[in-house]
Protein backbone atom coordinates (compact mmCIF):
# COMPACT_ATOMS: atom_id res chain seq x y z
CA UNK A 1 0.00 0.00 0.00
CA UNK A 2 1.06 3.59 -0.93
CA UNK A 3 0.09 6.51 0.86
CA UNK A 4 -0.44 9.32 -1.23
CA UNK A 5 -2.10 13.05 -0.35
CA UNK A 6 -5.07 13.48 -2.19
CA UNK A 7 -6.34 16.85 -3.62
CA UNK A 8 -9.80 17.85 -4.13
CA UNK A 9 -11.19 20.31 -6.89
CA UNK A 10 -14.07 22.06 -5.86
CA UNK A 11 -16.30 24.48 -7.89
CA UNK A 12 -17.64 26.50 -4.77
CA UNK A 13 -17.30 27.30 -1.37
CA UNK A 14 -20.64 25.94 -0.49
CA UNK A 15 -19.57 22.39 -1.99
CA UNK A 16 -15.56 22.59 -0.34
CA UNK A 17 -17.21 23.54 3.54
CA UNK A 18 -18.39 19.92 4.13
CA UNK A 19 -14.51 19.17 3.57
CA UNK A 20 -14.21 20.94 6.96
CA UNK A 21 -11.51 23.44 8.28
CA UNK A 22 -8.44 24.30 6.05
CA UNK A 23 -5.57 26.28 6.53
CA UNK A 24 -3.35 28.13 3.56
CA UNK A 25 -1.12 25.74 1.51
CA UNK A 26 0.16 26.92 -1.44
CA UNK A 27 -1.11 29.61 -3.74
CA UNK A 28 -4.69 29.06 -3.53
CA UNK A 29 -4.50 25.91 -2.22
CA UNK A 30 -5.77 24.97 1.13
CA UNK A 31 -4.90 21.84 3.27
CA UNK A 32 -6.87 20.30 6.07
CA UNK A 33 -5.72 18.56 9.29
CA UNK A 34 -5.37 15.43 7.50
CA UNK A 35 -3.11 16.82 4.91
CA UNK A 36 -5.83 16.71 2.19
CA UNK A 37 -5.27 19.58 -0.16
CA UNK A 38 -8.02 21.33 -1.05
CA UNK A 39 -8.69 23.92 -3.81
CA UNK A 40 -11.75 25.86 -4.87
CA UNK A 41 -11.32 26.46 -8.52
CA UNK A 42 -15.03 28.02 -9.43
CA UNK A 43 -17.30 27.26 -12.30
CA UNK A 44 -16.30 25.21 -15.43
CA UNK A 45 -13.32 23.53 -17.31
CA UNK A 46 -11.02 26.08 -17.42
CA UNK A 47 -11.05 26.87 -13.36
CA UNK A 48 -11.07 23.48 -13.01
CA UNK A 49 -7.95 22.29 -15.09
CA UNK A 50 -6.03 25.11 -13.84
CA UNK A 51 -7.08 24.85 -10.09
CA UNK A 52 -6.10 20.87 -10.37
CA UNK A 53 -2.66 21.36 -11.94
CA UNK A 54 -2.56 23.81 -8.95
CA UNK A 55 -3.01 20.81 -6.31
CA UNK A 56 -0.31 18.91 -8.14
CA UNK A 57 2.08 21.86 -7.93
CA UNK A 58 1.43 21.70 -4.38
CA UNK A 59 1.96 17.84 -4.39
CA UNK A 60 -1.23 16.37 -4.43
CA UNK A 61 -0.67 12.64 -5.77
CA UNK A 62 -4.30 11.57 -6.64
CA UNK A 63 -7.43 13.87 -7.36
CA UNK A 64 -10.95 14.14 -6.62
CA UNK A 65 -13.25 15.98 -9.13
CA UNK A 66 -16.25 16.93 -5.54
CA UNK A 67 -19.54 18.45 -5.57
CA UNK A 68 -23.17 18.96 -7.06
CA UNK A 69 -24.22 17.54 -10.54
CA UNK A 70 -27.69 17.42 -12.55
CA UNK A 71 -29.30 14.32 -13.31
CA UNK A 72 -29.65 12.94 -16.76
CA UNK A 73 -31.23 9.72 -15.62
CA UNK A 74 -35.00 10.22 -14.65
CA UNK A 75 -33.74 7.38 -11.97
CA UNK A 76 -31.64 9.79 -9.63
CA UNK A 77 -33.12 11.98 -6.98
CA UNK A 78 -32.06 14.89 -6.22
CA UNK A 79 -29.74 14.34 -3.09
CA UNK A 80 -28.51 10.68 -4.57
CA UNK A 81 -24.79 10.20 -4.45
CA UNK A 82 -23.27 9.55 -7.77
CA UNK A 83 -19.83 7.85 -7.98
CA UNK A 84 -19.10 7.58 -11.58
CA UNK A 85 -17.17 4.89 -13.60
CA UNK A 86 -16.13 6.89 -16.02
CA UNK A 87 -15.94 10.68 -16.90
CA UNK A 88 -16.57 12.10 -20.62
CA UNK A 89 -16.88 15.34 -22.80
CA UNK A 90 -20.06 15.72 -25.51
CA UNK A 91 -18.98 14.04 -28.02
CA UNK A 92 -15.35 13.05 -27.09
CA UNK A 93 -13.32 10.54 -25.47
CA UNK A 94 -14.05 8.99 -21.66
CA UNK A 95 -11.45 8.82 -18.76
CA UNK A 96 -11.85 6.02 -16.53
CA UNK A 97 -11.87 6.58 -12.89
CA UNK A 98 -9.62 4.74 -10.26
CA UNK A 99 -11.62 1.02 -9.62
CA UNK A 100 -10.50 0.08 -6.14
CA UNK A 101 -10.30 3.73 -4.52
CA UNK A 102 -14.29 4.06 -6.19
CA UNK A 103 -14.93 0.76 -5.30
CA UNK A 104 -14.13 1.13 -1.71
CA UNK A 105 -15.60 5.03 -0.96
CA UNK A 106 -18.77 2.55 -2.31
CA UNK A 107 -18.35 0.45 0.12
CA UNK A 108 -17.70 2.98 2.92
CA UNK A 109 -21.39 4.58 1.72
CA UNK A 110 -23.61 1.55 1.54
CA UNK A 111 -24.69 1.88 4.70
CA UNK A 112 -25.27 5.66 4.88
CA UNK A 113 -27.00 6.27 1.65
CA UNK A 114 -28.45 5.41 -1.70
CA UNK A 115 -25.86 5.80 -4.28
CA UNK A 116 -25.21 4.68 -7.82
CA UNK A 117 -22.38 5.06 -10.74
CA UNK A 118 -21.88 5.35 -14.38
CA UNK A 119 -20.92 7.85 -16.75
CA UNK A 120 -20.72 11.23 -16.00
CA UNK A 121 -20.75 13.99 -18.39
CA UNK A 122 -18.58 17.25 -18.40
CA UNK A 123 -20.64 20.38 -20.10
CA UNK A 124 -19.20 23.65 -21.14
CA UNK A 125 -22.45 25.47 -20.21
CA UNK A 126 -25.31 24.53 -18.14
CA UNK A 127 -28.04 22.16 -19.14
CA UNK A 128 -31.30 24.14 -17.80
CA UNK A 129 -33.99 22.47 -19.53
CA UNK A 130 -36.04 19.17 -18.96
CA UNK A 131 -35.58 18.41 -22.76
CA UNK A 132 -32.34 19.16 -23.02
CA UNK A 133 -31.48 16.94 -19.97
CA UNK A 134 -33.60 14.37 -21.57
CA UNK A 135 -31.75 14.59 -25.28
CA UNK A 136 -28.60 14.30 -23.52
CA UNK A 137 -29.77 11.29 -21.99
CA UNK A 138 -30.76 9.55 -25.15
CA UNK A 139 -27.21 10.36 -26.87
CA UNK A 140 -24.50 9.80 -24.39
CA UNK A 141 -26.24 7.38 -21.68
CA UNK A 142 -24.70 9.84 -19.50
CA UNK A 143 -26.87 9.56 -15.65
CA UNK A 144 -25.61 12.94 -14.67
CA UNK A 145 -23.83 16.24 -16.03
CA UNK A 146 -21.45 18.82 -14.53
CA UNK A 147 -19.16 20.98 -15.41
CA UNK A 148 -15.54 20.29 -13.97
CA UNK A 149 -15.28 16.47 -14.02
CA UNK A 150 -13.54 15.78 -16.87
CA UNK A 151 -10.93 18.92 -16.77
CA UNK A 152 -9.86 17.37 -13.26
CA UNK A 153 -9.77 13.81 -15.04
CA UNK A 154 -7.50 14.97 -18.33
CA UNK A 155 -5.05 16.45 -15.71
CA UNK A 156 -4.84 13.08 -13.26
CA UNK A 157 -4.30 11.10 -17.12
CA UNK A 158 -1.30 13.70 -18.13
CA UNK A 159 0.28 12.97 -14.36
CA UNK A 160 -0.52 9.46 -13.93
CA UNK A 161 -2.33 10.15 -10.95
CA UNK A 162 -5.76 7.95 -9.56
CA UNK A 163 -8.83 10.25 -10.42
CA UNK A 164 -11.89 9.43 -8.63
CA UNK A 165 -15.73 11.94 -9.06
CA UNK A 166 -17.80 12.37 -5.74
CA UNK A 167 -20.89 13.96 -7.11
CA UNK A 168 -24.57 14.40 -5.53
CA UNK A 169 -27.42 15.22 -7.44
CA UNK A 170 -28.99 18.92 -7.11
CA UNK A 171 -31.61 18.46 -9.85
CA UNK A 172 -33.17 15.74 -11.29
CA UNK A 173 -33.83 14.59 -15.27
CA UNK A 174 -37.39 16.42 -14.58
CA UNK A 175 -36.28 19.38 -13.08
CA UNK A 176 -35.67 22.78 -14.79
CA UNK A 177 -32.75 24.70 -13.65
CA UNK A 178 -34.63 28.02 -13.27
CA UNK A 179 -33.99 31.39 -15.42
CA UNK A 180 -33.93 33.36 -12.01
CA UNK A 181 -31.02 31.12 -10.64
CA UNK A 182 -29.15 31.13 -13.89
CA UNK A 183 -29.49 35.24 -14.18
CA UNK A 184 -28.71 35.32 -10.65
CA UNK A 185 -25.03 33.88 -10.79
CA UNK A 186 -21.93 35.93 -10.88
CA UNK A 187 -19.04 35.20 -13.35
CA UNK A 188 -17.78 33.36 -10.87
CA UNK A 189 -20.83 31.05 -10.59
CA UNK A 190 -21.63 32.23 -7.11
CA UNK A 191 -25.27 32.82 -6.13
CA UNK A 192 -25.66 36.39 -5.08
CA UNK A 193 -29.29 36.04 -2.95
CA UNK A 194 -29.82 39.89 -4.04
CA UNK A 195 -30.06 39.18 -7.38
CA UNK A 196 -32.35 36.17 -6.85
CA UNK A 197 -34.55 37.93 -4.70
CA UNK A 198 -34.92 40.81 -7.93
CA UNK A 199 -35.25 37.90 -10.71
CA UNK A 200 -37.85 36.50 -8.46
CA UNK A 201 -39.61 39.93 -8.47
CA UNK A 202 -39.23 40.49 -12.20
CA UNK A 203 -40.82 36.44 -12.76
CA UNK A 204 -42.75 35.48 -9.58
CA UNK A 205 -43.93 32.53 -11.50
CA UNK A 206 -40.97 30.94 -11.40
CA UNK A 207 -41.05 30.82 -7.43
CA UNK A 208 -41.98 27.16 -7.68
CA UNK A 209 -38.94 26.28 -9.44
CA UNK A 210 -36.50 27.89 -6.90
CA UNK A 211 -38.57 26.30 -4.02
CA UNK A 212 -38.08 23.26 -5.54
CA UNK A 213 -34.36 23.55 -6.41
CA UNK A 214 -33.63 24.89 -2.69
CA UNK A 215 -34.74 21.35 -1.52
CA UNK A 216 -32.92 19.61 -4.05
CA UNK A 217 -29.77 21.85 -2.67
CA UNK A 218 -30.36 20.79 0.98
CA UNK A 219 -30.77 17.23 -0.07
CA UNK A 220 -27.20 17.05 -2.11
CA UNK A 221 -25.27 19.01 1.15
CA UNK A 222 -26.39 16.46 3.56
CA UNK A 223 -25.41 14.29 0.98
CA UNK A 224 -21.95 15.65 0.43
CA UNK A 225 -21.99 15.45 4.63
CA UNK A 226 -22.83 11.50 4.38
CA UNK A 227 -19.58 11.38 1.98
CA UNK A 228 -17.41 13.70 3.92
CA UNK A 229 -17.85 11.84 7.49
CA UNK A 230 -16.69 8.32 5.70
CA UNK A 231 -12.77 9.44 5.64
CA UNK A 232 -12.27 7.59 2.57
CA UNK A 233 -10.94 10.68 0.76
CA UNK A 234 -8.34 11.13 3.56
CA UNK A 235 -3.93 9.95 2.77
CA UNK A 236 -3.88 6.56 2.86
CA UNK A 237 -7.41 5.52 2.64
CA UNK A 238 -6.79 3.93 -0.33
CA UNK A 239 -4.38 1.33 -2.02
CA UNK A 240 -2.79 2.21 -5.30
CA UNK A 241 -2.69 -0.92 -7.73
CA UNK A 242 -2.59 -1.51 -11.41
CA UNK A 243 -6.55 -0.58 -11.75
CA UNK A 244 -6.42 2.98 -10.20
CA UNK A 245 -4.74 5.18 -12.42
CA UNK A 246 -7.24 6.93 -15.10
CA UNK A 247 -7.42 5.85 -18.78
CA UNK A 248 -8.77 7.20 -22.20
CA UNK A 249 -12.24 5.01 -22.98
CA UNK A 250 -13.96 4.98 -26.13
CA UNK A 251 -16.27 7.96 -27.39
CA UNK A 252 -19.01 8.91 -26.28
Amino acid sequence: MTTKVVGIVCALQGEARHLGPTVPRHASVTSRADGTLVAIAGVGCTAATAAACKLVEAGAAALVSWGMAGGLDPALAAGRIFLPSEVAGIGGASISTARRWREQLSAALLAYDPLTGGKLLTSSRSIASVAAKAALFRETAAAAVDMESLSVAQVALAHALPFIAVRVIIDSAGDALPSAVRDAADASGQLRVWRLFGQILLAPAGVTSVLRLTRGYRAANRALAVVARTGHLAPGAFALGPDTGGTQGAGV
